[in-house]
């Protein structure tokens, strides 16, 4: 009888995939450890063969979650053969299988990226850890919960500047509002094609294409999004002036993430 500890999770690098830019809230413990909340809920995860493993008991609702955050209910080893058909693509793949696109909140995704505008790794988790200690739930070990928009409006700008955000403190701000207005409807933006979806994000102020397309990639699952920053601006001169190739087609952002890694790395 399989432990109430693991899951089933073939094809998949939990190292990879909490570590490779697309969300900025996972710690690796010196155990070797993943740390990190989700939705709410504190894990401490790792991996052994094709087993993701809990540190703690988990419940069948947390299982759940665990299973849709990490998009183990998607076949990515088929998605990677079709990109075999591309000899980048293929390299990518062989360098780092089991790379996943989470399916995080879509708030978290997007007031993440808001903050990432100009910056790097480091100082965008300082800004997010902060984020969450200055208004969201306590958890307890000293993590906490993403605050909701409701939470930054009633802080207003003054009120964000413990998390020492800059210029996009009026961003967050901005978002929050229209995100708890209605204004932008998650649900909406869910049933809409990625350039009307990226419309959408992009009514929110400092909210540009990639940050819309990286919203809607990690936040909304919507894997044809297809956020360029300077890595894929470079990646698409050198390897694919004539745009990406057709055996990407519907995936064009889960390629995007391979590539990037990988032209990183080298």
């Amino acid at each position: 009888m399989r432990s109430q500890k693991e899951i089933y999770a073939p094809f998949f690098d939990l190292a990879v995939s909490a570590d490779c830019g697309q969300a900025f809230r996972w710690e690796k413990r010196e155990n070797g450890d993943w740390h990190g909340v989700i939705r709410g809920k504190v894990f401490d995860l790792y991996q052994s063969g094709d087993m993701l493993i809990s540190r703690r008991d988990i419940d069948d609702g947390e299982r759940k979650m665990l299973i849709d955050y990490f998009s183990l209910d998607t076949d990515y080893e088929k998605i990677c053969l079709g990109f075999s058909e591309d000899e980048n693509l293929a390299r990518a793949v062989k360098a780092f299988p089991g790379i996943r696109i989470l399916r995080q909140e879509p708030w978290e995704a997007l007031c993440s990226f808001i903050i990432s505008q100009n910056n790097n790794i480091p100082r965008i988790k300082g800004i997010i850890s902060r984020l969450c200690v200055l208004l969201g739930d306590d958890l307890g070990g000293g993590d906490f919960s993403f605050p909701p928009p409701e939470r930054v409006i009633e802080a207003g700008v003054e009120g964000l500047s413990p998390i020492r955000s800059g210029f996009r403190a009026k961003y967050i701000i901005d978002a929050a509002e229209k995100c708890s207005s209605g204004e932008i409807d998650f649900e909406r933006i869910r049933s809409l094609s990625v350039d009307e979806g990226a419309e959408e994000l992009k009514k929110i102020k400092g909210v540009g294409d990639k940050v819309a397309m990286c919203a809607l990639l990690y936040g909304f699952n919507k894997f044809e999004a297809f956020p360029v920053d300077v890595w894929v601006k470079r990646i698409m001169a050198e390897m694919y002036p004539g745009g990406l190739p057709e055996c990407t087609r519907g995936f064009e952002g889960v390629a995007q993430q391979y590539l990037f890694h990988w032209r990183r790395s080298l």
